[in-house]
């Protein structure tokens, strides 16, 4: 029986009979290898002023090469997108091609190719950006200002932070102070984690993953929060908010970032971002204290903010000032601040 390789693995050599095309990437490669080693001189700088550990190191920049490359505390995430040029290439030559761009980032950054993680990004469709690449729960601990979280580059579509909601995240920490705080698609519970060493009083956090639950009750025993004052909640969200009781509660700050579609077979009907945001923003509205704000987030590019469902909330677009100075596609969400006036 043949050796199964774990898809997340970087490419290894393609086999000889593959190789004669090998030299065509190397104009490529060493393109690659400097534009990467010149943004990492800059961003190494950048990130150690502002506290910074896990940044996005190359996005793009060269069209001919479509990959996204993260760095997480010496360890790189490698997304590939698609593109004519790389999506014509037959299986063999685009090995070839993959495994040049890896040894230029192996030779740009001096890590080690086993720390090198590279995924292929497709359209996702309903439950599939849940499905595990592999199975290896090798995750490790990476920081963010004061925040620590668990990360894993091998095993999802997604590492466990999402490297574009970092001034959200700060925003959340700063403003949370003595706040009563819910957090709508956790996630791994990292705007709770902010949220929480930024002194909230309370936090609630809903997801209907019970591995996102997990994983966030990791990152609050990571960060040394009382889960007795920082609940978490394996719930649909939408059907969660219906719960009169729920309703009851009032909270000074809510963080909403809801998944552009969603079909999950745990949930009732299909969630989907751009129909369903008005009667959830109404929802929240009439659970917000005065003066209470929803950070609300999507990361649909067609996404519309409906202003006549709103619910009475005054509506701040952060979109401009919410995404990182170290992301070159500045349409990676959308964000707004909403505000039940006092």
């Amino acid at each position: 029986m043949g050796e199964t390789r774990d898809p997340t693995d970087p490419p290894t050599d393609p086999p000889a009979n593959a190789r004669a095309g090998t030299d065509d990437f190397a104009a490529a490669a060493t393109m690659f290898e400097n534009r990467v080693r010149k943004n990492a001189a800059h961003r190494q700088k950048w990130a150690r002023r502002h506290g910074i550990t896990c940044y996005r190191l190359y996005e793009r920049d060269i069209p001919e090469i479509p990959l996204v490359v993260d760095w997480y505390e010496g360890r790189l995430h490698v997304a590939e997108r698609a593109r004519p040029n790389i999506d014509a290439l037959s299986p063999e030559a685009h090995a070839a091609w993959l495994a040049a761009m890896v040894r230029a980032l192996v030779r740009a950054l001096g890590v080690e190719e086993g720390g090198v993680h590279v995924k292929r990004r497709e359209r996702q469709k309903g439950t599939a950006q849940y499905t595990p690449f592999a199975r290896t729960g090798e995750r490790f601990v990476v920081h963010e200002g004061r925040a620590a979280f668990w990360v894993n580059l091998r095993d999802y579509l997604d590492t466990g932070l999402f490297l574009d909601h970092r001034p959200l995240r700060q925003r959340v920490g700063a403003e949370a102070a003595e706040k009563r705080v819910l957090n709508l698609f956790c996630y791994t519970g990292a705007f709770t984690v902010h949220a929480g060493l930024g002194g909230a009083r309370q936090s609630t956090s809903v997801d209907l993953s019970q591995t996102y639950i997990d994983w966030a009750r990791d990152n609050l025993a990571l960060n040394g929060l009382d889960p007795r004052v920082h609940r978490l909640v394996r719930a649909d969200v939408t059907r969660w908010l219906d719960d009169p009781v729920v309703q009851a509660d009032r909270y000074d700050l809510v963080v909403l970032d809801p998944p552009t579609f969603s079909n999950s077979a745990r949930m009732e009907g299909v969630f989907d971002v751009q129909r369903d945001h008005g009667a959830m923003l109404t929802r929240l509205a009439g659970m917000l204290a005065p003066g209470g704000v929803v950070y609300f987030s999507t990361n649909y590019q067609r996404f519309r903010l409906e202003s006549e469902a709103l619910g009475g909330l005054v509506a701040e677009d952060l979109t401009e000032k919410s995404i990182p100075e170290d992301f070159r596609d500045r349409s990676i969400h959308q964000a707004w601040r909403l505000t039940r006036p006092a």
